[in-house]
């Protein structure tokens, strides 16, 4: 038997009515739109000191600390998906997910003050109990406690926790002391000016069907910045770094660092942070896995995925593996879904997605030379996209508008994921008893309601202040 017959029958391309060729392409036209992943992911996690909260490893320069991130979530993207080739046997692919990255940076580090290495323990306990969840088949049950206009409601919320991150840092919106937020000095400011052009390249691009659409705009918009600062009209460190630095392999910094983060951690905190990677991370694999198997014909009469933990399992492993090497939460991506349109139907499709995200290894030292206002630019446009999460909201039912009003409004105004995913919770039992309809909530979302009003009292009083 040959090579192609082997993979042939082990990803039971007959019984899927699919070839090699059609995996192969199917793989590559979803690793090109997913691919911006491995600059994105790295920008927004690492900190710049007095400017921007993430990982800072001493000794090492922001651009040595991106090239690690970047070799850190390609491993871990690589790790998950192929767990998912060979273990699921499906076409999805998974990698840090977008929204829990910039959580973990701007939430966890920055607002809560948490240090990194806390926060990526906080990842690693998380892949732990998604994993022994999953062994267990407590699937269904973990769907049914929580309140299903806050699942709802997270994507669009996350969208515009996204899209206020990414303009800051494209220098289009800016700190107001009237306002809070205002619209920056645009046509003083190159950094606004190139981000704009940029992000209509990207929009144009992606409007117009081409793969890796985002990518290729984040590459456009730094490559446009680089001519500019080559040319004299703008001084080096503006649009362009002052320099590169040589390439970084070494991830030792960053592997192992979770350890260090169980040491002196504040409990009420800590369990906030876990639920709030977890139920994003749950949420958004189980509603990618139902999304992109229906277009794949994969559900059964019933609606659901057969076999769905599986694909499940993998999530969970590749969050824990990225936890311990030094990234925030992986999850599936939606981007399958272009692989599956293009014909992919097995695992050999995520090989083939797993193999490409090796290879990018090459272009690890590519990382530190994109700007972050380039990279926060895919930032806005999977912002845009998450919207259209909103229209699954029941807005006509009280009980359904304010949990996912609140959820949707209170992430972005408090720079918090985890706020309003709370605010939501707390607020489904209260609405539902208020118009009569406490008989369909149930003990368990009650006793979250209640947790975490007792979690806001504690944090909002000043109680934790000493030890945060």
């Amino acid at each position: 038997m040959g090579f192609t017959e082997t993979l042939a029958d082990f990803f039971g391309f007959d019984e899927h009515e699919t070839d090699l060729r059609t995996e192969a392409l199917a793989g590559l036209t979803t690793f090109l739109t997913m691919s911006y992943i491995v600059v994105v992911n790295p920008s927004i996690m690492a900190g710049i000191e007095g400017k921007k909260p993430g990982v800072l490893i001493p000794g090492y320069s922001h651009a040595e600390t991106v090239q690690m991130l970047a070799v850190v979530t390609i491993i871990a993207s690589a790790v998950a998906i192929f767990v998912m080739a060979f273990y699921a046997n499906r076409p999805f692919a998974l990698a840090p997910g977008l929204g829990l990255n910039a959580f973990f940076a701007f939430t966890v580090v920055g607002t809560l003050g948490v240090s990194w290495q806390t926060a990526l323990a906080a990842v690693v306990v998380e892949g732990v109990v998604f994993i022994l969840l999953t062994a267990v088949g407590a699937r269904e049950y973990i769907i049914r406690l929580f309140p299903e206009p806050v699942k709802f409601a997270v994507g669009t919320g996350i969208g515009l926790f996204l899209a206020i991150i990414g303009l800051q840092a494209m220098g289009i919106v800016v700190d107001d002391p009237a306002t809070l937020l205002t619209l920056g000095n645009l046509a003083t400011n190159p950094v606004a000016v190139l981000s704009i052009v940029g992000l209509f390249l990207t929009f144009a691009l992606y409007a117009r069907g081409i793969p890796g659409a985002i990518i290729l705009g984040i590459l456009l918009t730094t490559f446009i910045g680089w001519v500019l600062t080559v040319l004299g009209v703008t001084q080096p460190g503006v649009l362009a770094p002052q320099s590169l630095p040589d390439a970084q392999y070494n991830i030792a910094p960053l592997a192992g660092a979770f350890v260090e983060g169980f040491q002196g951690i504040e409990m009420f905190t800590f369990t906030l942070i876990v639920f709030t990677f977890f139920f994003v991370d749950f949420f958004d694999t189980a509603g990618t896995l139902v999304g992109v198997g229906q277009v794949a014909g994969f559900l059964d009469e019933d609606g659901d995925l057969p076999d769905a933990d599986k694909p499940l399992m993998a999530d969970a492993i590749g969050t824990t593996i990225g936890g311990m090497l030094g990234t925030s939460t992986v999850t599936t991506y939606i981007e399958s879904a272009t692989g599956v349109e293009e014909g992919g139907r097995t695992g050999m499709t995520a090989l083939v997605v797993g193999l490409l995200f090796l290879a990018a290894l090459v272009f690890v030292p590519l990382a530190a030379a994109i700007p972050i206002y380039a990279s926060h630019i895919a930032l806005v446009v999977v912002a845009v996209l998450m919207l259209s999460n909103v229209t699954e909201v029941q807005w006509d039912d009280v009980t359904h508008a304010v949990p996912a009003g609140l959820t949707i409004l209170i992430m972005p105004f408090t720079y918090s994921i985890a706020y309003g995913i709370a605010a939501g919770i707390v607020s489904y039992p209260v609405v539902k008893t208020a118009v009569g309809e406490y008989d369909e909530v149930s003990v368990g979302q009650w006793l979250l309601a209640v947790a975490f009003v007792l979690y806001f009292f504690v944090r909002t009083s000043g109680v934790l202040a000493a030890q945060l």
